[in-house]
């Protein structure tokens, strides 16, 4: 289900999340995974693929469905620990019990504009002791630096969110910290390129991944990445 626009963001947060994933827990330990508006599937069913049991929550009744649809094609220990709930994304904490996940997927929220606080009180309180929260968001304070480049004036203006829009990285920590879910480790997706672009095959592909993914990781390039991926860990 995933899109050759999707690829080389998808491929991205992979690697960052397993990184993560690796150092936190031990090898071969099958850990309970959320994935909070599941969208395509693509992280929900590569885990459940790698042996954990993954849910995965979906506001959208025909993405929900669609990622059913795609369940059926997987063998049946795949599709016994896999579940897709159509619910409201938005209102996590409603729909689980305190402590429920090792691991808790948030790769499409919140917006620019959203008040964030709701959101990761309701992922931090379905994040086990010791359990880790990936995020990721539109960095809307660096959304202006390709069309400013590119030359595109009018568009660069439009990006330039106000203070009141943007989602910033200094407080979206403080307010993981706030819910003692402190922000353990942060990375820059796709600095070099936008959203939707697709990965070419080959020996470029290969250079533009290992670009992407050293300046995802290093300072100053990561603060200026299209997407943020925050990843913190529940005290």
């Amino acid at each position: 289900m995933d899109t050759d626009g999707h690829r080389l963001r998808q491929l991205l947060i992979t690697r960052q999340l397993d990184e993560q994933i690796t150092a936190r827990f031990p090898v071969g330990r099958r850990l309970k995974v959320l994935d909070v508006a599941v969208r395509d599937g693509h992280q929900a069913l590569r885990l459940a693929r790698a042996g954990h049991r993954v849910t995965g929550l979906e506001s959208d009744q025909e993405l929900a469905d669609a990622v059913r649809r795609t369940l059926l094609e997987e063998p049946e220990g795949i599709r016994e620990r896999t579940r897709v709930i159509h619910e409201d994304s938005r209102n996590t904490g409603a729909h689980f019990l305190p402590g429920s996940f090792d691991v808790v997927l948030c790769h499409t929220g919140p917006a620019p504009g959203d008040e964030p606080g709701p959101l990761l009180a309701g992922l931090g309180r379905v994040l086990a002791p010791g359990g880790l929260l990936s995020l990721v968001v539109p960095n809307t304070e660096a959304a202006a630096m390709r069309p400013g480049l590119a030359g595109d004036w009018a568009g660069a203006l439009e990006r330039l969110a106000p203070a009141d829009r943007a989602l910033r990285r200094d407080a979206l920590a403080a307010g993981l910290a706030g819910m003692s879910t402190p922000l353990h480790r942060w990375y820059g997706v796709q600095v070099f390129t936008a959203p939707g672009t697709p990965l070419p095959g080959g020996e470029e592909g290969e250079l533009l991944l290992a670009a992407e993914e050293r300046a995802g990781r290093t300072d100053p390039y990561r603060a200026v990445a299209a997407l943020l991926h925050l990843c913190a860990v529940r005290d």
